[in-house]
Formats: structure tokens, C-alpha cells, sequence
């Protein structure tokens, strides 16, 4: 692959595996990367914020943006719509900044349909215990909640071999120069 400035990075792996926090930190720490914000037809949680946290939209816009095309990705999720505006993503990479998407299997499996050309970096946990631990401790989801996520993960996990690039999240530097690096950040 040729290396660009303004390539799109998809950062993908199970809940709970710390994609948000690598992503949060690369954003913080490279300002020029274009973090993408997700839509989403779920209500908000408290603290969330709108255009920062996500796009809080009805579901009647949702589809009307999916049926555009206006979508770069998406999938229904415990009954709420998730995706990843196109335009936003494509204005970030045309105005030279590199882009990054923190999005699921099935999301990154949509983007290498859509952009063949972005790189595709898997987060895999230390341990399967680890995961259970970091899921348990964050404290968002319930006991049956947890489960049917870690059932989730283990079909992710499967599928790394789908990505362009594997990283173990076991030091959470390390991860975040890693995919930096390959961002070819500096």
C-alpha cells in the first residue's frame, strides 16, 4: 500500500477492548486527524454530547441518509441505528487531514466495500479475562448486556484476519504509537 497523508484508518475490535480511548488519544495528540463522529438514533446518555459524542438523529433521517447514500457505514444495533456520515469523513481526507473511524466488525467490513483503500487496524485484548475485567469495570451494560457483548467479541476476534494490521492492547502508549505509526503520523 502507498502511504498518504489523507489516508482513512479504520480502528476496529471487541467492546471494551479501549478503541475509543486509542482513538481519543490519537485525536489529542495529532489535532490535523479528522476523529469521525458516528450517527446515531439512540437517545443520550448523560454527559454525551451532540456533534461530539455523536449525531443524535431520528430514525426517519437515519434512513433517508442511508437510502442516499450519505452513509459510509451503518448497522442496527439493540434496536438503535449506528453510522458513519459520509460527507464529514470525505471532507476531512480532501482537505489533506488523515481520517480515523473507532467502528465494529461489520462497520469496517462495509468501509473496505465503499473506500478498498483504508487501512484497517484490529484491536485485540491481552487476555480474554482482561476484556471480561474491562467490560465489567466500565460499568455500561448489565450482566446480560456483558455477555451477549463478550459472545460478540469472540466472532470479532475470529475475524482479525481480515485487517491489514493486528495490535494486542496491552500497553495503551505503545498501542497508541503503533497506530499512529501506522497512520504515519509523526
Amino acid at each position: 500500500m502507498v502511504w498518504s497523508p489523507a489516508r482513512l484508518t479504520v480502528l476496529a475490535g471487541p467492546s471494551g477492548v479501549g478503541k475509543g480511548t486509542v482513538a481519543a488519544l490519537i485525536a489529542e495528540r495529532h489535532p490535523k486527524v479528522y476523529l469521525s463522529v458516528s450517527a446515531t438514533t439512540r437517545r443520550p446518555r448523560p454527559g454525551e454530547v451532540e456533534g461530539v459524542s455523536y449525531f443524535f438523529v431520528s430514525p426517519a433521517a437515519f434512513e433517508a441518509a442511508v437510502d442516499a447514500g450519505d452513509m459510509l457505514e451503518w448497522a442496527e444495533y439493540n434496536g438503535n441505528l449506528y453510522g458513519t456520515p459520509r460527507a464529514a469523513v470525505e471532507d476531512a481526507l480532501g482537505q489533506g487531514r488523515p481520517a480515523l473511524l473507532e467502528i465494529d466488525l461489520a462497520g469496517a467490513r462495509q468501509v473496505r466495500q465503499s473506500m478498498p483503500g483504508a487501512l484497517q487496524v484490529f484491536l485485540m485484548p491481552p487476555t480474554w479475562a482482561e476484556l471480561e475485567r474491562r467490560l465489567a469495570e466500565r460499568g455500561t451494560e448489565d450482566g446480560p448486556e456483558r455477555r451477549r457483548r463478550l459472545a460478540t467479541a469472540e466472532a470479532e476476534v475470529r475475524a482479525r484476519g481480515e485487517f491489514d494490521f493486528v495490535l494486542t492492547n496491552d500497553d495503551l502508549e505503545l498501542t497508541v504509537a503503533q497506530v499512529a505509526s501506522i497512520m504515519g503520523l509523526k
